[in-house]
């Protein structure tokens, strides 16, 4: 493979009969999350009431017996399934706020002001509270249920995704079930309370294998889609007319460019509860960070999400031990200021 240079700021590379167009910037700045990403995996893993070295860590990836007893079950089957679930869950909720951004034309738009996350938060609490019995594997399924209807109504009302009619229906149709969730609180058993707060304010600490396996299983699909109409959501920024003379179908484009967020956002939701501000805040920094077409801006959305996820919910974790603060009530905390400063630096343009 060659690369061939063919403008600044662009590249080609080529393999045979296939060739790619890529921007060496915007590789760069996704080499750096990654880096950035693994070395956050690595302190939270290693971090906690029960310090654990990086190198231990390393070398049990390749073999158990690096680690002994309490070590290897508190790595193993706590923090490690709690990191990657912080990855997974923030990856996909970056992911879908810029593709529902794309979609709608609307830098305001997020699956949570569309209302996909209260009405698949209220499915899931009607599980949680009243089958405990049901396996977790039905949470996702049970939370995408939900949301596709919230996202249908809205839909409905709205007539047209790109319009911001969209974006306001969303938002009284969030407040409609956050209210109805608000009664089932108020109504429900103290014991049960508790349960559902600290679900909803987006909690990892039940994060484990099982529950992590569901989320790939479920949100792997949504992401595959996602990355194969790149081409159509480029197009379809040109304009319809564009976009169709260049034989994108729009509106088997759209449905895929909207259900497939909805799905993530579903499935986030359902393992992790609510986690405020990924969606919105990730996809404008990824903006500013990296430059090129729909499938830049998503792999730098997911990643830029999995970031803020992780480090949140490390600091909560970390911050006031033994204490546990959800990561959802720390990313709200982060997020509000980075999402002020965001408009600010971008007031010229909104």
């Amino acid at each position: 493979m060659r690369p061939s240079r063919v403008q600044p700021g662009l590249c080609y590379l080529r393999c045979g009969r296939y060739s790619l167009l890529v921007r060496p910037a915007t590789i760069a700045v996704i080499a750096l999350l990654l880096v950035l990403l693994a070395l956050g995996a690595l302190v939270g893993v290693a971090s906690g009431s029960l310090p654990v070295p990086a190198g231990a860590i390393i070398h049990s990836l390749f073999s158990h017996q690096a680690l002994e007893g309490a070590g290897q079950y508190v790595v193993w089957e706590i923090r490690l399934p709690r990191v990657l679930m912080a990855l997974l869950a923030g990856g996909m909720l970056g992911m879908a706020g810029a593709a529902m951004q794309s979609v709608t034309r609307n830098g305001l738009a997020d699956p949570g002001l569309l209302g996909v996350k209260e009405g698949a938060s209220a499915v899931v609490l009607v599980v949680i509270l009243h089958f405990p019995a049901l396996s977790v594997v039905w949470r996702p399924l049970v939370g995408m249920g939900g949301g596709l209807l919230v996202a249908g109504l809205v839909m409905l009302a709205a007539g047209d995704v790109s319009r911001p009619r969209m974006v306001l229906v969303g938002i009284g149709c969030s407040w409609l079930f956050a209210a109805a969730i608000g009664v089932f609180i108020t109504t429900a058993d103290v014991r049960d309370v508790q349960t559902a707060l600290v679900w909803m304010a987006g909690s990892l600490q039940g994060a484990n294998w099982p529950l992590l396996l569901v989320a790939l299983c479920w949100g792997g699909p949504a992401v595959v889609s996602l990355l194969a109409t790149t081409r159509g959501a480029d197009a379809a920024l040109l304009g319809a007319h564009t976009a169709t003379g260049l034989g994108v179908n729009l509106r088997r484009h759209c449905g895929w460019q909207f259900i497939a967020p909805v799905l993530l956002t579903a499935t986030a939701v359902s393992c992790v509860g609510s986690l405020g501000f990924v969606g919105l805040v990730a996809p404008h920094m990824a903006r500013i960070l990296v430059r090129g077409g729909q499938a830049s801006l998503l792999w730098a959305s997911a990643l830029l999400g999995a970031l803020l996820v992780l480090v949140t919910d490390t600091l909560g974790r970390l911050a006031f031990a033994p204490l546990q603060i959800p990561a959802g009530i720390v990313v709200a905390g982060v997020g509000g200021p980075c999402f002020l400063v965001l408009l600010w630096l971008r007031r010229d343009r909104l």
